[in-house]
């Protein structure tokens, strides 16, 4: 007798402090009672993951692994005016197609990186090594340095 007193005692005390600890704000604002803080679910600043560095750059600076990189002038399609003069001058206007990235006045970039021709003002680009005495390339996609 005494066993099941105790233990419907500690039911009904289990109850109502479960009942007390889901209880909302809602219900406290109804009671007159201020809402409690809210609850922080996520990780602290402090104990969050770092991105990490993807890598080292490459010690020659953009990537061209089809052709020499080069520092043209401007790179235009084929299709554009003064692109398809220097082609069709060359005799090359019907071989190329016109989507073709073109560059116009290029010259290498050393892959040392010494020197007046490591820098490039205008477009660094990667060309395919269809080069006609740096008048124009061929096949040419712009690269970073």
């Amino acid at each position: 007798m005494k066993f099941t007193a105790v233990i419907a005692i500690l039911a009904a005390a289990v109850s109502v402090s479960a009942n007390a600890m889901f209880e909302t704000n809602a219900h406290r604002l109804a009671r007159g009672l201020p809402p409690k803080a809210p609850l922080r679910r996520s990780t602290p600043v402090s104990r969050a993951r770092r991105g990490q560095p993807s890598g080292t750059p490459s010690s020659s600076g953009g990537q061209c692994n089809t052709g020499d990189q080069q520092c043209c002038n401007s790179v235009q399609s084929a299709n554009s005016a003064d692109a398809s003069n220097v082609l069709s001058l060359l005799g090359l206007l019907g071989s190329v197609s016109p989507s073709t990235p073109v560059g116009l006045g290029c010259t290498p970039i050393s892959a040392v990186g010494l020197g007046p021709s490591s820098n490039c003002e205008q477009q660094p680009v990667c060309c395919q090594n269809n080069t006609y005495n740096g008048l124009i390339n061929i096949g040419c996609s712009p690269i970073t340095l």
